[in-house]
């Protein structure tokens, strides 16, 4: 049984932060809304329990509140930021508006010797204090600790940026650990899970596959499954898993829906169907999607008509295959956080196709194999997996594929144009490497060509052409929440350029995305 830290969230946008960081620390972490309830927290078995920051003033009238049990389990707690205001309001401290707000870089003073900081220091002043070098994001401030805590943390804006109770192991921060700006986040939150709340390093990929199969296997039994392959590394990992469980009780549906990236069909027929043994149907199902898809332009109503399509064609060939009792998805922990919103006040960022909304009609029940797991642990399990790297490790794709990379109405014609002009853009990026010897692919964590259904004029020998445009994409980030555009080589850029607009007839133009994120997404719809 794995040590496990629970989250409570607040309405944070970097929470799966939190949670990501604890993982990688080698210890199980779940994020779960702040009002799920005293009885949830009682019967949970948490190590410890960690509250989110949060967009909400805790001066104000009904704004979350912690369960009190949390308070009551005789656990270690940590605030981070709104989670620090609403710890310090419900145990008698006090929190006003502060004059001067804190957003971005700071330097906290670290004071007290605490269990959670002791030692830990980015430099240390000339008069012998250390220091640390956070990140920021809030308005309120605490001017009182609750009865029992003592100074941990200050900065000259902020005089209370860090309390502790170490008798109860109650801590608390103003800053954000969990993300990267702040240097020593990572030892902080290791040092909370593992010397505070006594958690050992037992969360890891490789030792997790025997732990899916008996729990695939106890779920299943001798039912049949249906999976929809996507070609993404969600459902491949998906499948290679419920395959490594159950074997031939495992059928596959790969849907074809006329979106996907250039020879993904037969990329995905030869990996599992000829070198995996595994059953796959290959559906070509094109024309219905495109059909459903004609005068579509809004990219969320594009984004269901895929989804209940995709539904459509389980629903089909899971009438054929009379003994299957249950449905596959690659659904992974992101997907779930996303679309359960954040607590009662929260809003769902965009739907996902494969997050519940499957009819009852289906009569299937659903098998979710990597439902608590992060990307970068769905990867690291595709590779234990024996799933090729190049494959595991490919940029992020979409489960609606061209669908949302194709501005307003999709047409077959844009597919066709955007599918090869993506092909050359990616395959340029693989072959061109930096001095290290590391290709420009690798050192993109996102990169993509996105079709504009807008028309320009070019010329091309003595002939006036008049022709679409292509816009290419490419991020770095660490955590996908926050992006800087890719400073490609401009020969790079030069060459996709040039290859593009000579081999692709229809497209004479193209454009680089210079947009981070914030403010942009890093997806065009």
């Amino acid at each position: 049984m794995h040590s496990k830290i629970l989250i409570l969230d607040f309405g944070s946008q970097v929470t799966q932060l939190i949670a990501r960081r604890v993982r990688d620390a080698g210890v199980f972490s779940e994020v779960y809304p702040y009002d799920i309830g005293d009885d949830f927290i009682r019967s949970y078995g948490a190590a410890g329990i960690i509250l989110s920051g949060g967009p909400n003033s805790v001066i104000e009238g009904d704004t979350p509140r912690a369960p009190q049990a949390v308070f009551e389990a005789g656990v270690p707690v940590l605030g981070i930021c709104y989670g620090m205001q609403t710890m310090a309001a419900q145990l008698g401290g006090k929190v006003e508006n502060g004059k001067i707000r804190e957003f971005g870089y700071a330097e906290v003073r670290a004071r007290g010797h605490t269990a959670l900081l002791n030692g830990i220091n980015d430099f240390v002043t000339q008069e012998g204090h250390g220091m640390l070098k956070v990140w920021m994001s809030h308005g309120d401030k605490v001017i009182d600790m609750p009865p029992g805590f003592k100074l941990m943390a200050s900065t000259d804006n902020c005089p209370v940026a860090g309390m502790a109770d170490e008798e109860r192991k109650f801590y608390a921060v103003q800053f954000h650990p969990e993300v990267t700006h702040t240097v020593q986040g990572e030892a902080i939150l290791g040092r909370f899970v593992h010397e505070i709340c006594g958690c050992k390093s037992d969360w890891n990929m490789p030792d997790y596959i025997s732990e899916a199969v008996e729990k695939i296997r106890a779920q299943v039994g001798s039912d049949e499954v249906i999976l929809g392959l996507s070609g993404g590394v969600d459902s491949s990992v998906a499948a290679a898993l419920i395959h490594r469980a159950i074997g031939d009780q495992l059928t596959c549906v790969f849907v074809d829906h006329g979106l996907l990236r250039l020879d993904e069909g037969k990329m995905v027929m030869d990996m599992f169907g000829k070198n995996l043994g595994v059953k796959v149907l290959h559906i070509d199902a094109t024309d219905q999607f495109m059909g459903h898809l004609a005068g579509v332009t809004d990219p969320e109503q594009k984004r269901k008509i895929i989804g209940r399509e995709f539904v459509e064609v389980f629903q089909r060939e899971a009438g054929k295959l009379s003994k299957a009792k249950w449905l596959a998805q690659g659904t992974i922990y992101p997907d779930v956080i996303e679309s359960a919103g954040k607590g009662k006040k929260g809003h769902t960022i965009k739907s996902h196709h494969n997050v519940g909304g499957l009819p009852e009609t289906l009569n299937l029940k659903l098998l979710e194999p990597l439902r608590e797991l992060f990307k970068d642990e769905v990867r690291k399990l595709g590779v234990a997996l024996g799933l090729p790297h190049e494959m595991v490790y490919r940029h992020p794709f979409p489960g609606p594929g061209l669908g949302v990379r194709i501005l307003g109405e999709v047409k077959k014609e844009y597919a066709d144009l955007l599918r090869r002009a993506d092909a050359i853009f990616i395959e340029e990026l693989r072959k061109t490497v930096d001095e290290e010897g590391k290709s420009w692919y690798d050192k993109t964590s996102q990169a993509f060509a996105v079709f504009l259904p807008v028309k320009s004029v070019g010329v091309m020998g003595d002939g006036r052409t008049y022709e679409y445009v292509v816009a290419l994409r490419a991020v770095q980030t660490l955590d996908f929440m926050t992006a800087h555009w890719a400073h490609l080589p401009h020969d790079l850029l030069g060459r996709v350029s040039n290859r593009i607009i000579n081999e692709v007839r229809g497209l004479n133009r193209v454009v680089y995305d210079i947009s981070g994120k914030p403010p942009a997404t890093i997806e065009w719809e």
